[in-house]
């Protein structure tokens, strides 16, 4: 029954920023945490960021620590990953995960439990 629907992915120059958004449905949004993941062709799908239920806990990928932050705003049911500074190697398919424990920050993707169908991003050099 839960939906995640991500938006805001796009083409974009290297340096250049977008915002992802992500909803889901739901009412009980606010003690899930959720997470982004990407994954590029021929590539595993990897971990990027993921906030804790309340916002109150965060964890990063080291590859966009720095560059990216991921916020949400449980009211209307929506996490966002701003992304900064962006590179070639941040292109992918980006996906938006809810792990319905809600103090969790997990950065495998077999700890979440739904998925959302993902967004392209592509970063030209």
């Amino acid at each position: 029954q839960v939906q995640l629907v991500e938006s805001g992915g796009g083409s974009v120059q290297a340096g250049g920023s977008l915002r992802l958004s992500c909803v889901a449905s739901g009412p009980t949004f606010s003690v899930w945490s959720m997470g982004w993941f990407r994954q590029a062709p021929g590539k595993e799908r990897e971990f990027v960021a993921a906030i804790s239920g309340g916002g109150g806990s965060t964890n990063y990928a080291d590859s966009v620590k720095g560059r990216f932050a991921i916020a949400r705003d449980n009211v209307k049911n929506t996490v966002y990953l701003q992304m900064n500074s962006l590179k070639p190697e941040d292109t992918a398919v980006y996906y938006c995960a809810a792990d319905f424990r809600p103090g969790a920050v997990a950065v495998s993707p077999s700890e979440y439990d739904r998925w959302g169908q993902g967004t392209q991003v592509t970063v030209s050099s």
